[in-house]
């Protein structure tokens, strides 16, 4: 499959690694619909695409807002899922012994996992109505897991605990779903220079971009966009979660 003359849903695409591999389906001679939260980057991302892209904005675990998205996404054959959102940086227990909250821990799982789960089978129902193609495939999904899935740093529980599930059904769904011949794989990022890591500072973002073997730097959202485009195309690719982190390996904080 070649993503050239087909449709793309990629999700959380008005920002970061979302917008990084709209821009590159779009290069190649796809057509997008972006989704996101935020109206004014969506409208924004999509005029930015010029005639290659549309903005619906969605809500990933709300499932009229998925359909929705994927009626205007008609014929879609590859979506690309980057919605999601940080961990809350909560302890077990504090100093005091006082247990984390059970809202925000559940409130991570919620967006990261569990909508995640809800735009795969949606998007696999629309899938599988497509013909065939020449290798064997109707379509191709990516998914977004994170290294925090294997290697956690304190804190970063709830947020660990989502990206690893979405890891743990990498395998699940592409077993699940070869009988519709619809690949699934996993993209599991490192420290990537997006809006969420924007927020931190200078000098911790620097200390991160020299904690990484080689590369020393942050990965760029176009690292994740290039990585996506393989995982699409490439019809033995399948079940497969990638870490894309220039061989970084967390330390406990």
């Amino acid at each position: 499959m070649r993503v050239n003359e087909s449709v793309c849903l990629v999700t959380g695409g008005a920002s970061g690694l979302g917008l990084a591999t709209a821009r590159r389906i779009a290069a190649r001679g796809g057509r997008v619909v972006i989704t996101d939260v935020s109206e004014e980057q969506g409208e924004k991302a999509a005029a930015e695409l010029d005639g290659a892209a549309r903005f619906v904005r969605t809500d990933v675990t709300d499932e009229a807002d998925v359909a929705n998205a994927l009626d205007a996404a008609a014929g879609v054959r590859f979506v690309v899922h980057c919605a999601g959102r940080g961990g809350d940086r909560t302890r077990i227990i504090n100093r005091d012994r006082v247990p984390g909250g059970l809202e925000t821990f559940a409130e991570v799982v919620r967006i990261n996992l569990v909508g995640t789960y809800n735009v795969l089978r949606l998007a696999a129902s629309r899938i599988a109505e497509n013909d065939l193609l020449d290798d064997g495939d109707r379509g191709a999904i990516v998914l977004t897991a994170s290294v925090a899935a294997f290697d956690g740093q304190i804190g970063q529980t709830s947020y660990s605990a989502s990206k690893a599930g979405v890891h743990g059904m990498t395998l699940v769904a592409a077993r699940d779903l070869a009988s519709w011949q619809i690949r699934v794989n996993t993209i599991a990022p490192g420290v990537m220079d997006t809006p969420m890591l924007g927020r931190l500072r200078t000098d911790i973002r620097t200390a991160l971009a020299a904690s990484v073997p080689h590369p020393k730097r942050l990965g760029a959202p176009d690292d994740y966009a290039r990585l996506a485009i393989e995982l699409l195309e490439n019809p033995y690719l399948n079940g497969q979660t990638v870490r894309l982190d220039g061989a970084i390996r967390m330390a406990p904080r």
